[in-house]
């Protein structure tokens, strides 16, 4: 089988690039004859150099290298599609209307293609509505990741041909070496919360800074690592001034020893490292509407005890116990619920143990085989041409 993946790429420091690239290695994995080639897309203005996987470019914003590129993979000898959609990637607005690129590329490939959608919001615009039912039209299978969104395809976007639910994969994580990796990081014997993963205000990283005064007053030693760089095209529009509020209200809450900034991008090994080291992990994203979540996703395969806002994707794999939701924007709240964990060791240890039970089913090696069963699966059977009406999300074993 040979696969064409039309995503952002590495060494572009994007979550959708990160994501493909462990895809794209997963699949290769579970049948190492598969053939792998990528259209990798550029932010605007870029250049970059990739590797030999990458045989075709689109940039984005242009709508005629998104043809181009479709039209050029379907006089290749590629088999299938893999297509990796956020709306930012196939897509700019202008004066108000959004100019959708993914209609571009589907009207001219003639390829098979499967399309994973990363954002499915409960309540689109107009322009969302239409870009997600066009592409359902126009692909052989769509992929979400998770029942919640499968339920909004159906009820709110009026898609009747049901897609199928892949979760968000993650590393093959042995739980364990927590205090022989805070002794390498120099963290030793200290309660250890974090939040890892590309900087911005819609992270919601202050209200666990706010919350860390209550937290050090029961546990005197613990500290906050925030892990990862700041999101690039933030820092083209604003620099560092949302790392540096948040460094300044560290200062403010004389929590100098308490909250530690990694500033830099992380490879997969390095935020493995971390995650083992942590106690409990924090998501505190301020979108109640976060379909997908690929930290929240390691931090389960790592089997971390999880305290999180209830944006869509957290409460659906943090149910039945298997983490901590506490309200948005509610430092108090975080508080709490931290040192609810880190008080308790038998609950510390229940939360841990549910997560890695879920998490280990997510694990690379099992998304790669169940994807590389799609794709067969859609060469086999083309979905296109059947009139499927099922009324729940198709599982692929």
């Amino acid at each position: 089988m040979r696969v064409a993946f039309v995503a952002s790429s590495v060494p572009r420091r994007c979550g959708i690039a990160t994501f493909t690239a462990d895809l794209a290695a997963a699949v290769k994995s579970a049948d190492p004859l598969v053939r792998i080639f990528a259209a990798a897309i550029n932010e605007p203005g870029a250049a970059r150099a990739y590797g030999p996987d990458v045989r075709w470019r689109i940039q984005q914003e242009e709508a005629s290298t998104y043809r181009d590129a479709a039209m050029a993979i379907s006089a290749s000898n590629v088999d299938i599609v893999n297509l990796q959609h956020e709306f930012g990637l196939y897509g700019m607005w202008h004066d108000g209307t959004y100019d959708d690129h993914l209609r571009v590329f589907l009207e001219n490939c003639t390829k098979p293609v499967v399309t994973t959608l990363h954002t499915v919001a409960p309540k689109p615009e107009p322009w969302a509505l239409e870009t997600v039912r066009f592409a359902s039209e126009h692909s052989e299978q769509i992929v979400v990741m998770g029942t919640t969104a499968a339920r909004l395809l159906r009820d709110v976007y009026g898609v009747s041909r049901p897609p199928v639910v892949i979760e968000h994969g993650m590393p093959a994580i042995e739980p364990r070496g927590r205090h022989r990796l805070k002794r390498q990081l120099g963290v030793e014997d200290r309660p250890i919360v974090s939040t890892f993963g590309l900087v911005d205000p819609r992270k919601g990283l202050e209200y666990v800074i706010e919350a860390m005064p209550e937290i050090v007053a029961r546990h005197p030693r613990a500290l906050y690592l925030v892990v990862g760089q700041t999101h690039p095209e933030l820092q083209k529009r604003e620099g560092e001034a949302y790392r540096n509020s948040l460094i300044a209200s560290s200062a403010r809450l004389g929590l100098r020893d308490h909250v530690k900034f990694v500033n830099q991008y992380l490879t997969q090994r390095e935020v493995v490292d971390y995650l083992l080291a942590t106690d409990v992990y924090v998501t505190p994203y301020l979108d109640p509407n976060q379909i997908t979540s690929g930290t929240l996703a390691y931090a389960l395969g790592a089997g971390k005890a999880i305290v999180s806002t209830p944006y869509l994707h957290a409460q659906e794999v943090l149910d039945h116990g298997r983490g901590i939701l506490v309200p948005f924007r509610d430092a108090a709240a975080v508080a709490s619920a931290v040192n609810s964990v880190l008080g308790d060791s038998a609950r510390k240890r229940e939360l841990e143990i549910r997560a890695y039970e879920y998490g280990r089913e997510m694990a690379w090696p099992a998304i790669g085989r169940r994807v590389l069963a799609l794709m067969r699966d859609v060469l086999d059977h083309p979905v296109a041409a059947q009139e499927e009406l099922l009324e729940e999300p198709t599982p692929i074993a």
